[in-house]
């Protein structure tokens, strides 16, 4: 017997009767246009096939999720915050150095010091389609591990470049190494953790830049510190670029025996049940968790989604301000009166505050589960703060000190988006492309941020603070849009589910708490029993590597 194909009827097509329904093998009609149909062959992903040797289903306990979700934290989110963190530090050195007359020490002049942050995007963006599709086919561990390497490895020779033509070598190659990080956090994040858990392991690694940010000036400070009064032949700015790509390389071995490839591969879930628990609980999610296949079907219908082309503009709006401020925030301080020590320790505020902020954001997005209203309202501090540095009189330090750390809002931005636009997409292939989209858009603002910093306004920088502003309001306007977007796509899919004969009013469960979840899974429970249908079939799809628009019970998040 050949196997079924299931899909949503068009409105000429709605052959449904009371205890069975026809499906043919045709077109879907979702909420992103007409797209290919799907079915029950579906090819599996590494877990479908793991569950389906255990015979397809594994009762779990609330005590089992608690505790395996302990594992993942320790073995998984631990890793990656070291990771992030060192990345972090050796992309910020260049900012460090400069503080530390980098320019002077090493004849730079006009547009090149913008140039040096620029040029890593360009090589990010140009290995990005590479990365992307290394993360399909290579282990995700390895390919970490190898790009981690080599990052720090370069981050230590930059010591040795004495001009603008050797730096500018030095930062293509550490973009090179940079660019598959962020994409292969989002994949790693989308397989082991839960929707609603998610937002926090996102931000848990995001936070690591805050980190990162309140310890690098703090290391800055005492290698230039230990440089300058040692009258030693090793300049301050190779000091920083030594140590900071030494402290990278010196993780490297705690990394490759921590962070593990898949959830069904992984060494420290071998006892019990423990593999198929932790594949368990990430079902609801109607995501599934790695396929090992390049899919150019899934492919093509990331490059058709509209919220792809969205996610890549507003990505470009927020890294824009982001590759300017983070370029010469450091310069912009010294501008107000500050000796080069000063200024490091100056910086290490705008990481606390960026903790603060990051905390804050996840806890109101978890209590109000309105993802889009939160980013709308990060975005308007930073505003303020902009128009302030332009506006408030130079003599007023206190006022330019409080608008410069009033920008740090924006820091936040980011990974509300990443976790945001990887929770509104399905499929191996498409949440790779798509997430390589996002890094395309973030690449192009990085490149563009630093140009429109221009040396000849030094210290002030008014056109690129115009430019942030400029960019932030469009950011406003795309997020509102999204969020309206979503919310219509949302009504599409319930009205397939319903011309599917599954319940069409349901609520997403992987963004509820924990207490809320269960509560909800009881009451559908007998209110499907009472209907008659079998609860199963809401996630039968969920380990198919089903993409967003082929999968009847994916719920998009606003």
């Amino acid at each position: 017997m050949s196997n079924p194909v299931i899909e949503s009827p068009l409105e000429d097509d709605k052959k449904l009767g009371a205890e069975h329904v026809e499906f043919r093998e045709q077109d879907v009609e979702t909420g992103g246009g007409v797209h290919r149909r799907f079915n029950a062959n579906h090819q599996m992903d590494d877990a479908a096939q793991l569950l389906a040797q255990a015979g397809g289903h594994v009762d779990v306990t609330e005590e089992d999720r608690k505790r395996v979700l302990r594992k993942i934290d320790l073995w998984v989110c631990v890793p990656m915050c070291i990771v992030y963190c060192i990345q972090s530090l050796d992309k910020g050195s260049i900012t460090y150095a400069a503080v530390f007359n980098l320019q002077a020490d090493t004849g730079l002049v006009g547009a090149q010091y913008s140039w040096l942050s620029s040029c890593g995007y360009f090589a990010q963006l140009v290995f990005q389609s590479t990365s992307a599709y290394a993360l399909v086919v290579f282990p995700v561990k390895y390919w970490v591990l190898f790009n981690m390497v080599s990052w720090s490895i370069v981050t230590i020779c930059t010591a040795a470049a004495k001009n603008f033509a050797g730096l500018l070598t030095a930062r293509i190659f550490l973009g090179v190494f940079e660019a598959t990080i962020l994409p292969s956090f989002v994949l790693i994040t989308q397989m082991w953790w839960t929707r609603r858990e998610q937002s926090y392991r996102t931000i848990a690694y995001q936070i690591s830049l805050s980190v990162a940010g309140i310890f690098g000036p703090l290391m800055a400070f005492g290698v230039g510190e230990g440089t300058s009064r040692t009258n030693s032949s090793i300049l301050p700015y190779q000091g920083i670029f030594l140590f900071l790509g030494g402290v990278s390389l010196a993780f490297a071995p705690l990394i490759w025996w921590m962070l593990p490839n898949s959830p069904t591969t992984a060494k420290f879930l071998r006892n019990g049940n423990d593999r198929l628990i932790a594949l368990e609980r990430i079902r609801e999610n109607n995501t599934g968790t790695k396929a090992s296949t390049w899919k150019w079907d899934q492919f093509w219908e990331a490059m058709r989604d509209p919220k792809t082309w969205m996610w890549t503009a507003m990505f470009t709006a927020v890294a824009c301000p982001s590759g300017g401020i983070g370029t010469f925030g450091g310069l912009i301080t010294k501008g107000f009166g500050f000796n080069s020590f000063t200024t490091i320790l100056m910086q290490i505020p705008t990481g606390v505050i960026g903790i603060i902020v990051l905390l804050s954001s996840i806890f109101i997005t978890n209590r109000i589960k309105i993802r889009f209203i939160v980013i709308c309202c990060l975005i308007l501090p930073a505003i303020g703060g902009a128009i302030g540095l332009i506006y408030v009189p130079r003599n007023n330090i206190h006022g330019l000190m409080g608008c410069y750390y009033t920008l740090y809002f924006y820091p936040a931005l980011q990974p509300m988006l990443y976790s945001w636009a990887n929770l509104n997409a399905a499929g191996t292939t498409k949440r790779v492309v798509t997430t390589a989209s996002l890094f395309v858009g973030q690449c192009v603002g990085n490149i563009v941020g630093p140009q429109v910093y221009l040396a000849k306004e030094a210290p002030y920088y008014h056109t690129g603070l115009y430019v942030d502003i400029g960019c932030w309001s469009t950011l406003f306007l795309l997020s509102a849009s999204m969020g309206m977007y979503l919310k219509y796509l949302n009504r599409k899919k319930r009205d397939q589910r319903i011309a599917l004969g599954l319940p069409g009013d349901l609520e997403d469960m992987s963004i509820m708490t924990t207490e809320e979840a269960a509560a909800y899974r009881t009451a559908l429970t007998e209110r499907l029993r009472q209907q008659g249908v079998d609860e199963a079939k809401l996630y039968e799809q969920a380990f198919d590597d089903m993409t967003d628009f082929e999968n009847p019970t994916f719920m998009y998040v606003i």
